[in-house]
């Protein structure tokens, strides 16, 4: 048989699945010509099942990938269903008709859901080409009385057949490797992309390398061969015999193992499953050496098909976070990482496998977000996300608490992005507390509703915010620490999901608690106190140029507290909006109009520096310094609010050597 032609290209399927197909990564190749090879043999091993051919029991099925340099080719060889001439006309021949399509249509009623066909595109055969100048196909069909043919063709739309050479069942699949695909000569270049796409293939994949070798080379070989390596030790009393049977044993050719694991962790059933496997998959496929905190096993038959493993990963540094890794299979053959419009955004947080053998992934991202089967899995993993935290909560409190710090920020964003994972861990949300104890928000309204009512407090940074820490804990008071990045929008998202309970910062305003209320005020020390403050308060408005500064002169409990600086919650809430919009000077102007930061500036009465403050300002020779000390009881509130900028700081050092000169003169002129 000797045929040359043109290759048929039926546009109508052509064209659209070149369009959600374009193939960005050269190595994907390996992931389509490998896969094909899966289904080759996927196919005969189902027909076998359904009687309608008769194999050995003890068949072996394997794809070979040969590698020779010194030709510049690659070979993919398997010993699948192989086909005809006639089927290399039509599935080879007539671009994007796919072959297992084809094949699953006429055998559709017989077959069961074992043993997936992977190829569903019919074009990655033609990925070849992408690295290739020319592709040979040599194959036998498993049918009776068939024969072998041979196709070829250069890379245009002409090819060549003729009678082939393979005397076994199967297809070779040769690639003379060109300018573009000169890369993958590279032992190590196509190992690690067999890796990347093929791992986890459910048929044995060998790798193999065929090199010319020179005279050196082989008499080096035969050398090694007649060499006995034992010890001296060993070496003592052996027989000819002995030495012979161990040179034999020596020599004796070490079975090739497979660069693949056909049944993957995840294609099995969780109570087959131990931790320390589930821990050496992890390493394995993440290349982490921590252990993950815990896993979860999805295993979905109906009324989807989804299959894989979620871990939990230890945040080793809190950037950690943003190190998601989710591998996304169709029948265990690799296809993407990460895809947002397949994984539910809150998921690329943690490192994962799924497996999805129902995914429509010959259409394009876009139609993905609104397909239902998409839909249905974001559920399902959502509630099994949720049933494990629930779970680790009732029965497992203590563990759940040392896992908190680092799953804490995924359960947050997850509840921000999925309302029925909220719906389903609200209770089981964890709050750390400045006591250092861990809290659920029920637990903590409780143990506070005699100090506050329905009131959160947090703090966002433990070291800036420490007088405000130390002022709560002197009155028994505690508040929760929520520090992390997604704290900011999650405090706030909290307060909508629970409208009943007021959540703000530790400085946003004075507890009743910390207060000496004095009830028995008189009404002209009401208006007294009224006075002094709107005086200090035009003051320390002109001092620090800011017309919307408000003083407040109180008694609080603390003693030691000198001065405090509160903005209200509303006002930082705003504030913060506008720094996101940092980048956009239009959005950050309009931010910057409408916002007039609520700041107010307590000065505690009970305070001794305040006290002898107070009295100064009655007198007319001190106003110098009474300046100096408004401008320091300012920048010491300020501390603890915010850092100081470089130019603040430098004035509240000078500042503070001229106090601290002026007091040394004063006690030694004593």
């Amino acid at each position: 048989m000797n045929e040359t032609g043109n290759l048929s290209i039926n546009s109508e399927n052509f064209l659209p699945i070149i369009k959600k197909w374009l193939y960005t990564d050269k190595d994907i190749f390996l992931r389509e010509l490998v896969s094909n090879a899966c289904d080759a043999v996927t196919k005969l091993q189902k027909l076998n099942v359904m009687g309608e051919v008769e194999l050995p029991a003890d068949e072996t099925y394997a794809i070979k990938v040969v590698l020779n340099p010194d030709n510049q080719t690659l070979q993919i060889i398997d010993n699948g269903i192989g086909m005809t001439d006639d089927e290399i006309k039509k599935y080879i021949n007539q671009i994007a008709f796919s072959g297992a399509t084809d094949f699953m249509s006429k055998y559709q009623e017989k077959m069961d859901s074992e043993g997936e066909i992977i190829g569903h595109f019919g074009l990655g055969f033609y990925s070849a080409f992408m690295v290739a100048d020319k592709v040979e196909i040599d194959t036998l069909s498993y049918q009776e009385g068939a024969t072998p043919a041979k196709w070829s063709c250069e890379g245009g739309i002409d090819y060549a057949m003729e009678d082939g050479t393979r005397a076994e069942r199967g297809t070779t699949i040769t690639l003379f490797l060109g300018e573009d695909g000169k890369e993958f000569m590279d032992e190590a270049v196509l190992y690690a992309g067999l890796q990347k796409y093929c791992s986890f293939m459910p048929v044995s994949i060998f790798m193999d390398v065929e090199k010319e070798a020179t005279e050196e080379e082989i008499a080096a070989e035969k050398a090694e061969s007649n060499t006995l390596h034992i010890t001296p030790e060993e070496a003592e009393g052996l027989t000819k015999d002995d030495a012979l049977e161990k040179l034999a044993e020596q020599n004796k050719e070490i079975e090739p193992e497979p660069l693949n694991d056909t049944n993957p962790l995840w294609q099995r059933q969780p109570k087959d499953c131990t931790d320390e496997d589930y821990k050496a998959f992890y390493h394995k496929v993440f290349a982490d050496r921590n252990d993950p905190l815990f896993w979860i096993h999805l295993n979905m038959d109906y009324p989807f098909r989804l299959k894989g493993i979620l871990y939990f990963p230890k945040l080793v540094e809190q950037m950690d976070v943003m190190e998601g890794e989710i591998k996304l299979y169709a029948n265990q053959v690799y296809i993407a990482d990460n895809i947002k419009e397949v994984v539910p955004e809150f998921l690329l947080l943690l490192k994962g496998v799924l497996d999805c053998p129902d995914m429509p992934l010959n259409v394009s991202r876009s139609a993905l977000q609104n397909d239902g089967y998409v839909d249905k899995m974001n559920k399902y993993i959502t509630k099994k996300v949720g049933d494990k935290m629930v779970q680790l909560f009732k029965n497992e409190r203590e563990q759940y608490e040392s896992f908190w710090d680092d799953i804490g920020i995924f359960i947050k964003y997850g509840c921000m992005r999925e309302e029925k994972l909220y719906d389903k861990v609200k209770d089981a949300l964890l709050f750390k507390t400045t006591d250092d104890v861990y809290e659920t928000l029920p637990e903590y309204l409780e143990k506070n509703k005699e100090k506050h009512e329905n009131k959160l407090f947090f703090v966002t940074d433990e070291n800036q915010q420490i007088q405000y820490i130390r002022m709560f804990k002197e009155q028994g008071l505690e508040a929760v620490i929520l520090s992390t990045p997604v704290d900011k929008p999650f405090s706030s998202f909290l307060e909508f999901k629970n409208p009943d309970v007021k959540v703000q910062r530790i400085d946003a305003d004075i507890a009743d608690t910390l207060q000496e209320k004095d009830e028995d005020a008189s009404e002209a020390k009401k208006q007294a106190d009224a006075f002094l403050n709107e005086t200090l308060q035009t003051k320390f408005r002109s001092l620090v140029g800011s017309e919307n500064l408000k003083v407040s002169v109180e008694s609080l409990k603390a003693e030691n507290v000198s001065a405090m600086l509160l903005l209200s919650e509303e006002s930082r809430r705003m504030m913060e909006m506008m720094e996101q919009y940092a980048q956009n000077p239009e959005m950050k102007a309009m931010f910057a109009e409408q916002i007039k930061p609520e700041e107010t500036l307590v000065l505690n009465r009970s305070n001794p520096l305040v006290k002898t403050y107070l009295s100064l300002q009655e007198q007319e020779t001190k106003q110098e310094d009474c300046a100096l000390i408004s401008r320091q009881l300012y920048d010491l509130a300020l501390m603890s609010h915010r850092a100081l900028t470089s130019s603040e700081m430098t004035a509240f050092l000078d500042r503070s050597n001229v106090l601290l000169g002026k007091l040394a003169s004063l006690e030694l002129n004593q």
